[in-house]
């Protein structure tokens, strides 16, 4: 297995990561995002040192890929692949097409296969997605756009080995501890990351739910949202 180079990622933080690129908004992402996206970025600064470190790790990546001219695949991992692992892969997505990062490929995927929990799917409907459900079952298929002209996210629930994720050379974004504990070493990833966040699922069915799911799709937005804005692009 192929890791990332720590004295690599080194240099380009410490020569090509700066405060970002200007972002790309209209006609690329819709109005309602938009406004949402420019409301969490003074959030930045909120996030701890700690934590930076860890998402600085991510945005180190990214950069080497876009430096290369290579394909960055990023699979966001959490056990039922159903809430958090899901608001990554959509917010990776929409934060490249903000940040115009060319080459971003996003993925998501569990130790365990569910469904795409649909108290998720409402919170990225309140978010300003627009989410079409297009299957029916159990583990139902869900269609996720950012902006009216772009091809939707396939979201539903898989194993992160699923043949429709990448197998080799990706990072790994750990976003629960569990799957990070059950699954020490991902196999075909070229960089693993944890950033665990806690589960919305625990207020299920209480008053606080669709805050609480509200509050969390916010902080991974705000956080991967801070990676992209970390990356330079050449003019």
């Amino acid at each position: 297995m192929r890791f990332f180079n720590i004295a690599l990622f080194l240099l380009l933080m410490a020569t090509t990561i700066g405060q970002g690129n200007d972002p790309i908004k209209k006609g690329v992402l819709n109005d309602t995002l938009v406004t949402y996206i420019n409301a969490l970025k003074p959030d930045f600064s909120k996030i701890p040192d700690d934590r930076k470190a860890q998402l600085d790790k991510i945005a180190g990546f990214i950069q080497q890929k876009v430096s290369a001219g290579e394909p960055v695949q990023l699979t966001y991992i959490c056990t039922h692949n159903s809430r958090r692992s899901h608001f990554g892969q959509i917010w990776a997505a929409t934060a490249a097409a903000y940040y115009g990062i060319p080459n971003v490929k996003t993925f998501s995927g569990g130790t365990e296969v569910s469904a795409f929990n649909e108290r998720a799917v409402a919170a990225c409907v309140r978010a300003g997605f627009d989410t079409k459900k297009v299957s029916e079952g159990p583990n139902a298929l869900y269609e996720v756009k950012y902006a009216p002209d772009t091809e939707p996210i396939k979201a539903f629930s898989k194993k992160y080995d699923d043949i429709t994720n990448p197998q080799r050379d990706f990072c790994a974004v750990m976003t629960c501890s569990q799957a990070d504990q059950a699954c020490p070493i991902v196999r075909g990833a070229a960089a693993r990351v944890a950033t665990p966040y806690d589960d919305p699922k625990a207020f299920d069915g209480k008053p606080e739910e669709t805050a609480k799911y509200d509050e969390r799709c916010k902080q991974i937005a705000t956080e991967t949202f801070y990676v992209f804005s970390r990356v330079k692009v050449k003019v």
